[in-house]
């Protein structure tokens, strides 16, 4: 089914396919475990190796182990499919260069300073700019207090964090009136 109604016929060409799954452990951790796909609906031929439709192109793994605060405290990386075998994979330990950042502080960035070109592997470093605000999501009303804020003062994690949950918005007005602040008044032009 298409997202989007499309008036004229078309055929799939490509699919990428990422997941991230969160999980609690007893010692107070995190495991965050994410994966990329990509499949086509065609035979091609790779590396020298044929490919039948359906069969994996990419087969990627991340795992990370994090804190409460979202610093990470293992990474690792998989690669089971791949294009070039005994060349995508032999970036060998290169994400455990992970351990130690945080998620939410400047994360996208040092993970392109330390892992992007031919520093790491293309498909694993764009997977890790997914992580922060899937984490998020596996955190909220958990973990984070999405309701109230937290012991300081400040407000709820996604408040101003997109244009739907915008301080001064009906939204945050209607569901976090705490936290709702009026619009700015417009002055007129003179």
């Amino acid at each position: 089914m298409p997202a989007v109604p499309t008036p004229v016929q078309r055929r799939l060409l490509h699919r990428r396919a990422l997941d991230v799954q969160v999980f609690a452990r007893d010692d107070g951790l995190f495991d965050v475990e994410a994966s990329l796909v990509d499949t086509k609906p065609y035979d091609v031929p790779l590396g020298g190796i044929p490919r039948r439709a359906g069969e994996p192109i990419h087969d990627m793994r991340l795992t990370l182990t994090i804190d409460r605060e979202l610093t990470i405290h293992e990474a690792g990386s998989a690669t089971l499919w791949m294009p070039y075998p005994g060349a995508c994979e032999a970036h060998g330990d290169a994400y455990r260069q992970l351990i130690g950042l945080n998620l939410m502080r400047g994360f996208r960035q040092a993970v392109l300073e330390r892992l992007g070109g031919s520093r790491g592997c293309t498909h694993l470093t764009e997977l890790c700019q997914v992580l922060p605000t899937a984490v998020i999501q596996a955190f909220a009303g958990s973990v984070i207090d999405t309701r109230e804020g937290d012991a300081s003062g400040n407000p709820p994690f996604q408040l101003d964090r997109c244009h739907a949950l915008r301080r001064d918005g009906p939204v945050v007005a209607k569901h976090y009136p705490r936290w709702h602040l009026a619009p700015e008044p417009v002055s007129p032009r003179t």
